[in-house]
């Protein structure tokens, strides 16, 4: 027990000081995603064009930072007439470059390598359009195409598919601040936390476990600390494959990634393991279940490439610009909780969620997360999710849990 009780104290207190950075970023991603119209966004997908890409990109960080989310949004996207290459480039967006994850990254290891996360994203994208561009057949999207409309379901398949964004006149400021904003921002945030929560503790105790069990002088041999230059090389390499079998996505793979730093991996190689969420394993098994075995196959093998090549060109990019961090001093646990700055965030941004959680119930919230599943095409009985559904808030004829229309 005094080891499993070590990694428990490890998990706690790396929670605690990631908490209020959580709130915030999650915060943040709800006010985008409640002004930012999906609809302006959907229509100039329809290629592999620079501006089709840039769209992707521009939609998917707007977007939910959840992986599976991401991955179902980016079929629904490409079943309405989105190219293959920007329904991808949207899951890389939504998943590598979203407001959340830059500021855990700063907070865990440091301003390089959030960074490194928002100089590799674009990188990746530009490399997937690439060899998208080179590789993909024309026969194997239509095989895609056609498994895609056949509606499999894989997972977040009701979160992916609500629109909870704002409609209307009115400037970004009067949208955000009218009482439809705040309940828009309430019910993105719920649901993105709802959405992710499973993924940030299984982080947490993956972290703490390998922290506390894990001696350093296995990650120092595992990632070749003792040869600079074949741990450059190797670190890109391992780090996808690394996160492949930890099963952990999205930003809940930050805190094993500040392990990993610690252990000695490369600075390129930390850049590929937090991008390779897009591929876990359950991942891989959704894309199978949406695109056929074929294109799955494609596509994992596209994506570890570019992964592996986005960290090394990360790694080059840095040392040239000679910003590659040197100190393996990533936080990884503290020793106790204390009356500091971390605890007085993460009281100010408790009381924050406990506000936005209070007007999510008010609002007709609650009946939402059991939507979360769903199908391909909306709420679990088929029904598309979003502002033309009864149960959004947005809706004419929604009707609040005291029974009367809001």
């Amino acid at each position: 027990m005094g080891q499993v009780g070590k990694a428990l104290t490890i998990a706690a207190t790396m929670g605690w000081t990631i908490l209020w950075a959580l709130i915030l970023g999650f915060a943040l991603s709800a006010v985008v995603q409640a002004v930012v119209r999906r609809q302006a966004v959907t229509a100039v997908l329809g290629d592999d064009s620079p501006r089709a890409l840039a769209a992707a990109t521009g939609l998917g960080m707007a977007s939910s930072s959840c992986s599976y989310a991401a991955v179902a949004l980016a079929r629904s996207l490409f079943r309405k007439g989105a190219s293959f290459t920007a329904a991808m480039a949207f899951e890389i967006a939504s998943t590598n470059l979203v407001l959340e994850l830059g500021i855990l990254l700063a907070l865990l290891m440091g301003w390089r390598f959030t960074a490194a996360e928002f100089a590799g994203g674009p990188i990746m994208i530009v490399l997937i359009a690439v060899l998208f561009r080179l590789f993909l057949r024309r026969r194997l999207v239509e095989e895609a195409r056609e498994q895609a409309d056949k509606g499999v379901s894989g997972s977040m398949e009701g979160h992916a598919a609500m629109d909870m964004s704002v409609t209307g006149p009115g400037s970004f400021w009067r949208r955000l601040t009218s009482a439809r904003g705040f309940t828009a921002v309430s019910h993105i945030f719920v649901m993105e936390w709802a959405a992710i929560w499973r993924d940030i503790v299984a982080g947490l105790l993956i972290t703490g476990a390998l922290a506390a069990w894990v001696p350093s002088s296995f990650w120092q041999g595992f990632f070749l600390t003792g040869h600079p230059v074949l741990a450059a090389l190797w670190g890109p390499l391992v780090g996808p494959l690394v996160a492949i079998v930890s099963f952990v996505c999205s930003v809940g793979n930050v805190p094993l990634a500040a392990v990993l730093w610690n252990g000695g991996i490369s600075f390129g190689g930390v850049v590929a393991f937090i991008f390779a969420d897009l591929i876990i394993l359950p991942i891989l098994n959704i894309y199978r279940k949406y695109y056929g075995w074929r294109t799955a196959a494609f596509v994992f093998g596209a994506f570890y490439l570019t992964m592996a090549a986005a960290g090394y060109l990360v790694e080059l990019l840095f040392w040239a610009l000679r910003l590659t961090p040197h100190e393996r001093s990533a936080r990884v646990v503290e020793a106790h909780i204390t009356w500091d700055y971390t605890t007085w965030l993460n009281l100010a941004f408790l009381a924050l969620a406990a506000v936005l959680a209070v007007r999510f119930a008010a609002t007709g919230g609650l009946p939402m997360l059991a939507m979360m599943g769903g199908t391909p095409d909306g709420a679990p009985d088929g029904t598309p999710v979003g502002r033309d559904h009864p149960d959004h808030p947005d809706h004419p004829d929604h009707h609040g849990d005291d029974g009367r229309r809001r």
